[in-house]
C-alpha cells in the first residue's frame, strides 16, 4: 500500500471512530442520579423522545389551560377596547359590587397570561410580583363581556386559587411554576430522572416516570380528580388545589372535597348532583359508572394522534359515545317518546352552573325527572333542561313521560307529605 492509500485508510478509520463515539450514550451513575431530588423539566424536554404524543397534546385544551401572552400576543382572542368592555359591564350593573366605570380594565400590554381559549377567556395581570385574574372576562361564544370578582379581585392571588390546575410545576412557596398549561408532567410526574437516564437503562427509565395507563383504575382516575374537582388543600391553608399531590399518590391526603348529604349547599344540590362547575370527578364518584369501573378515560382521551373528533375530547360525538357500551333494550315510557336517542340530553343534563357559555353536563349519569323537582324544588330536572320543555308544567311533564307515576306522588303528598 502506498503512502496516499495508507493516509486515506487512516483518515477513514479516525472518522469511523469519531462518528461511533458520537452515537454512544455517556455512562451515567444511576444510583447517584436517583439520589437527587426529582425536578420538573418541561414539555420541551419530553418532546425530544415523545414527539407524536407532544403534538397530539398540543391540540388539546390542556395545553392551553394557561398561555403566555407576553411571548404570544395572539393568545389574547379579543381587542381590549375599554369602551366596549364597559358597555358590556353596564348591562349587568344591577348585580355588580363595583360601578361599571370603576372596575379595573387591563390594557393589552399589562396582560401576562390568558386562561381559556374555547368558552371564556380570563386575563392575568401582575401586581406587586403576584399574578391576579383581572375582574373582566370575555365570552368567546357570545362575544360579550362580564365582571369577575370585581369587588375583591386583587385580594385573590392566582397561584393559591387556580395555579395548580392551570400551570405545571407550581411552587407555592416561591410563587413560581415551570410552564403554563396542563403539560406532560402534570399527569406523568416530575421528569428529571427519566430524561437524564440513557435509553439503554430500560428498566430504570421506566420506573422513573408515571404512566397512568399502567396504574390501577382507582389510582389513575385520581389524577383527573385532582383538578376536575372542587375543595381545598389539606397541606397549605387557603389553597384551592391539592398542593403536594403527585400522579400515583392518594388524592384525599392532599385535598378535601365538598361533602354530600347532608350536603354542602354551596357546591351540591343533593345526593349525586353537584352545582358548581369543574366538579366532574365528584359527580362520577356518586354514579353507577364509578361502581362499574367506567372511568374518565373510558370516554375521554388525553392525547390522541390526529385531529380531535370532538371538542370535549370524547372518543365519539354526543350520544354515539354512550352507544359504545349501551344498547337501548326497553323502548317504553321515557325512551318511547324520545326516539331520537339523546342519551346525553336526559342522562347528562346541563344544570351544573358554569362560568362558561351555558351550564355544563352533569357527570352523575342520572336522568332527573320532573317528579324529583316536585319533591325538591331546588333540584333541576332533565326535562326542563330542554328548551322545548323549559316552561312546561312539571306534573303534566312527569305524567306524559311516565304514565301513572303522579298518582303515587300525590298520594304521598296527601298522606305523610314526604319530600326528597
Amino acid at each position: 500500500m502506498n503512502s496516499k492509500g495508507f493516509v486515506r485508510v487512516l483518515v477513514l478509520y479516525i472518522m469511523a471512530v469519531a462518528l461511533g463515539g458520537c452515537g454512544r450514550e455517556q455512562p451515567i451513575d444511576i444510583e447517584e442520579l436517583t439520589s437527587q431530588p426529582k425536578t420538573f423539566v418541561g414539555s420541551d424536554t419530553c418532546k425530544m423522545c415523545h414527539l407524536e404524543h407532544y403534538d397530539s397534546w398540543k391540540m388539546t385544551l390542556h395545553s392551553r389551560g394557561l398561555q403566555d401572552a407576553l411571548e404570544n400576543r395572539d393568545a389574547i382572542l379579543v381587542d381590549l377596547n375599554e369602551q366596549t368592555i364597559r358597555q358590556g359591564l353596564a348591562r349587568s350593573d344591577d348585580v355588580l359590587y363595583v360601578p361599571p366605570d370603576k372596575i379595573y380594565v387591563p390594557k393589552a400590554e399589562e396582560i401576562q397570561y390568558t386562561m381559556g381559549s374555547q368558552w371564556k377567556q380570563f386575563f392575568l395581570v401582575k401586581k406587586a410580583d403576584e399574578l391576579y385574574v383581572a375582574p373582566v372576562r370575555y365570552d368567546i361564544e357570545t362575544h360579550t363581556w362580564d365582571a369577575y370578582y370585581e369587588g375583591n379581585w386583587d385580594k385573590r392571588p392566582w397561584i393559591p386559587k387556580c395555579g395548580g390546575c392551570h400551570a405545571t410545576g407550581v411552587d407555592v412557596e416561591n410563587n413560581t411554576f415551570k410552564e403554563p398549561g396542563v403539560a406532560c408532567e402534570a399527569c406523568h410526574g416530575k421528569g428529571s430522572w427519566h430524561a437524564a437516564l440513557p435509553k439503554t437503562a430500560v428498566f430504570e427509565k421506566r420506573q422513573t416516570i408515571v404512566n397512568p395507563a399502567k396504574l390501577t383504575m382507582g389510582v389513575a382516575v385520581q389524577i383527573c380528580g385532582s383538578c376536575h374537582n372542587r375543595g381545598e388543600a389539606t397541606k397549605v391553608e387557603g389553597t384551592e388545589w391539592p398542593v403536594g399531590f403527585e400522579p400515583g399518590r392518594a388524592l384525599e391526603i392532599y385535598f378535601r372535597s365538598p361533602s354530600f348529604p347532608p350536603g354542602d349547599v354551596k357546591e351540591v344540590y343533593v345526593d349525586a348532583f353537584t352545582e358548581g362547575h369543574h366538579q366532574q370527578y365528584l359527580d362520577w364518584l356518586q354514579s353507577r359508572h364509578f361502581t362499574e369501573g367506567v372511568t374518565c378515560t373510558s370516554c375521554h382521551y388525553v392525547h390522541q394522534i390526529g385531529v380531535p373528533p370532538t371538542r370535549s375530547q370524547t372518543i365519539a360525538a354526543g350520544s354515539q359515545q354512550c352507544f359504545e357500551c349501551h344498547i337501548i333494550l326497553s323502548k317504553t315510557l321515557g325512551h318511547a317518546i324520545h326516539s331520537f336517542g339523546n342519551c346525553v340530553g336526559c342522562h347528562m343534563p346541563r344544570f351544573v352552573k358554569s362560568d362558561e357559555s351555558g351550564n355544563n353536563h352533569s357527570h352523575a349519569f342520572v336522568s332527573v325527572l320532573p317528579i324529583d323537582t316536585l319533591k325538591n324544588p331546588d333540584l333541576p330536572n332533565s326535562c326542563q333542561a330542554c328548551h322545548a320543555h323549559k316552561d312546561a308544567d312539571l306534573k303534566k311533564l312527569q305524567e306524559a313521560g311516565f304514565p301513572g307515576s303522579m298518582a303515587e306522588f300525590e298520594g304521598e303528598e296527601e298522606g305523610e307529605g314526604e319530600g326528597w
